[in-house]
């Protein structure tokens, strides 16, 4: 132990055995602990254990403390009749225990001192023992700090490692360095030259604060090692430590190998594609990188194509042309060293799709065509011809078409395929011309319609060469045309010629003359809606005047209406009173419809009386 000094823990249980050894003894015996340690701030507790024989009491108990001049002073003295406390620098900071141990709090790095029990027992004279206080503290957990810049294997001194510190304890720590978990030595000798130089700083508080670097060579193997520095320190009589964070060191070397891939890689590539040249290289940090692509002997350099500082180069839609070798070039900056590679690229392509018609003259409906189809590649090729909606027909590069006609597909497909590439194939389309004279294949007849109607008509045929429409009557004409299909539409008004004479469609080209006529009819259900509304019109009215008369028939015979036969009553007349009201009512129905009127009336009128009726309406 360091000093002989004994453990705080160990201070009780010595002080207990030295006091069942002098049980039987015949002097005054004071036993208390060597050291007692605490902690900066604490509280320190130092017992005074004595022994009187034959069970006296003690006169007194004084406290001492020993100054730096060697002189003892008084802290406490007790008696049986009180206790006395002195006037000193501990004096705010003191208390006694019931056992009479002596308690100092918030301990100070100024506490460390030598305190004395001195015990007074009458005749049995004085006695009196020591204890030592040892105020500690504990430091911080290291902190490391590894270099910012980054070292060279190349360096031409031995680089600084690492930096670290531990601050506020007491007494001074000290330092040691550790690579991946191994202590570091200092070697001082042209192999290994270590260094761990340390300073120890005192602060205005009184802790301490130590720091050290470590100084070492490094090699290429040391971008993966990782270094940590732990702070020692003794407390009750013990070696403690705390260990920074472990830290990692860049490290510059060399390149020492070159790859140079195609991505991807897991695929052959084809024309249309997106290919990746990357270059890698294990140097640090990545060296400057330059692509080149072999043209016959010289090298093209494609640098300025390639991502800057990346070793990255895109190549966007390959063709055939991109096929050949490149090489990727990797110059390190720091000793100037160049490490190349190179790789093959094959880009896979179908070129010349053609197709080739037999016979090459001009077709007729009816005729029958040989259709071959071809193309080059440097892989094996698969043909397949389909119709115009993707429908397969055949597998070869051969189609034979029979019977040729308008109606039938005359747009076929070649497709060309690399089984060995996936994805690789071309499409080449063929349109087979076949020669007719137009045949009309819809016409808007019969077409039932209403005089001064506005009308469409409508004449579609099919025909190779494009044949011409015309209509034998004036009017707005629009054409569309679809492939072999021509479609015609004629807006004109219905007139009484058209009705009699309809319209003729007539279509034509070189080879020959297509017509027809589209018939007119009148819409008879739409005249004899009309008719039919007419009707029911009259009858309403019929039935009305039949009402009107029933009603005056029905108040007549009530004597509400009375009814002369003496003819009209002139209104204007001086006897007439004001408020009688005469109304006339007059009749331009058919005789027919006046014979109702009269039925009513239960008179047969002569024929120049059933012109107009008037209705007295007076009393």
């Amino acid at each position: 132990m360091a000093g002989g000094r004994r453990p705080a823990g160990l201070a009780l249980g010595w002080g207990c055995c030295l006091l069942l050894c002098c049980a039987a003894a015949s002097k005054l015996e004071i036993s208390m602990p060597p050291v007692v340690e605490v902690e900066v701030g604490g509280t320190a507790r130092i017992e005074c254990n004595f022994y009187i024989p034959e069970n006296a009491s003690y006169t007194y108990i004084d406290w001492f403390y020993v100054d730096r001049s060697n002189k003892q002073v008084r802290l406490y003295h007790i008696t049986a009749s009180g206790v006395l406390e002195d006037d000193t620098d501990y004096k705010k900071r003191l208390s006694l225990g019931e056992d009479k141990a002596l308690s100092i709090s918030a301990v100070t790095l100024q506490d460390p001192r030598t305190f004395v029990c001195q015990v007074g027992a009458g005749s049995y004279g004085v006695g009196e023992n020591s204890t030592e206080l040892s105020v500690y503290k504990v430091p911080t957990t290291p902190e490391i700090e590894p270099n910012s810049g980054g070292i060279s294997v190349h360096s031409g001194k031995i680089p600084e490692i690492a930096r670290c510190v531990s601050k506020n304890s007491f007494p001074p720590p000290n330092i040691t360095w550790h690579k991946n978990g191994e202590q570091l030595h200092a070697q001082d000798n042209r192999e290994s030259e270590v260094t761990m130089p340390s300073t120890l700083t005192r602060e205005s508080s009184g802790l301490y604060t130590v720091s050290s670097a470590l100084y070492a060579p490094v090699t290429r193997q040391d971008r993966h090692s990782r270094y940590h520095c732990t702070v020692h320190y003794w407390l009750r009589g013990q070696r403690h430590a705390l260990d920074s964070q472990p830290v990692q060191v860049n490290i510059f070397y060399p390149a020492e190998n070159l790859k140079l891939k195609v991505m991807p890689s897991s695929t052959l590539v084809k024309e249309g594609d997106n290919v990746t040249l990357v270059c890698e290289a294990d140097g640090n940090p990545q060296p400057v990188f330059s692509f080149f692509k072999k043209n016959l002997d010289e090298w093209q350099d494609l640098t300025s194509l390639a991502e800057p500082d990346s070793g990255i180069l895109r190549l966007h839609d390959v063709n055939k042309t991109s096929n050949g070798t490149y090489k990727c070039q990797s110059l390190d900056l720091d000793d100037l060293s160049q490490i190349e590679k190179d790789v093959d690229l094959v880009v896979n392509y179908i070129e010349g799709v053609h197709v080739k018609m037999e016979p090459s003259s001009t077709l007729r409906e009816g005729d029958s065509v040989m259709l071959s189809c071809d193309a080059y590649s440097p892989v094996g090729l698969k043909y397949q011809w389909r119709d115009d909606k993707g429908k397969k027909l055949v597998e070869g590069n051969q189609l034979f078409v029979k019977n040729l006609t308008f109606e039938k597909s005359n747009t076929f497909s070649c497709k060309v395929m690399a089984p060995s590439v996936p994805g690789l194939e071309q499409s080449k389309k063929v349109s087979v011309a076949v020669e007719g004279k137009p045949r009309i294949v819809a016409i808007s007849s019969p077409l039932y319609v209403r005089q001064d109607e506005v009308i469409n008509l409508t004449c579609k045929a099919i025909a190779f060469p494009p044949p011409t429409v015309q209509w034998s009557i004036n009017g707005t004409a629009h054409e569309y045309v679809d492939n072999q299909h021509v479609a015609s539409n004629l807006t004109v008004r219905v007139s009484h010629d058209l009705l009699r004479a309809g319209a003729l469609c007539r279509v034509s080209n070189r080879l020959g003359v297509s017509e027809e006529r589209i018939q007119l009819l009148v819409d008879q259900k739409s005249t004899a809606e009309s008719q039919g509304v007419i009707i029911v019109a009259i009858i309403v009215a019929i039935l009305v005047v039949a009402v009107l008369g029933a009603v005056i028939y029905f108040l007549h015979k009530k004597g509400k209406l009375p009814c002369g036969r003496a003819g009209k009553q002139d209104i204007t007349k001086p006897e007439a009173r004001k408020d009688k009201i005469v109304v006339e009512v007059k009749s331009d129905k058919l005789p027919e419809e006046a014979g109702l009127l009269q039925g009513a009336n239960g008179d047969k009128r002569a024929a120049a009386d059933q012109s107009e009726k008037y209705i007295d309406l007076r009393n």
